[in-house]
């Protein structure tokens, strides 16, 4: 038998896998894909009727408490653009720790490409939770002394 208790035998890894508790506060719906998955989806809150050129922001009607450490990542469904003609106007959302108050709701900043009615709950978005960046020292340096690839779209094209 051993003397140290079962957190001290852990590894890393075992702590890591470990499943963070987060706390989630849903208007209207409670998600069945917040059970599991990799990237989680999102449904809009409200329908959304939308003439072209026309900026909206709209309610996916969450509010969390994200774990300390770590932050949201939220984009498009892929499928998003070609069904509903919005496009995510900040490419990708961004939401920390400190958004976690009761009035904190996610919402999607949707530019509209055509006139477009969204019915409430409809998956549009997903996010995942990720471990803030550790800190970096960067070091200026005249040269990185390595192979260029080609740049931007290059990628295979040798």
């Amino acid at each position: 038998m051993s003397i140290y208790p079962d957190i001290i035998r852990k590894t890393v890894k075992d702590i890591m896998d470990e499943p963070k508790e987060v706390k989630i506060r849903c208007k209207g719906y409670i998600p069945k894909e917040l059970i599991n998955g990799d990237w989680i989806d999102l449904k809009t809150a409200e329908a959304v009727t939308f003439k072209k050129g026309e900026y909206k922001e709209i309610s996916l009607g969450i509010a969390m408490e994200i774990p300390e450490g770590y932050e949201a990542i939220v984009a498009p469904r892929s499928s998003t653009y070609k069904k509903y003609g919005i496009i995510m106007v900040n490419s990708i959302g961004i939401i920390d720790e400190s958004y976690n108050g009761d009035g904190d709701i996610w919402r999607y900043p949707a530019l509209a490409i055509r006139d477009t009615e969204i019915p409430e709950g409809t998956r549009i978005a997903q996010f995942r939770l990720l471990n803030h960046q550790p800190f970096i020292n960067f070091k200026l340096v005249d040269s990185l002394n390595n192979e260029d690839r080609g740049g931007i779209g290059s990628t295979g094209d040798k």
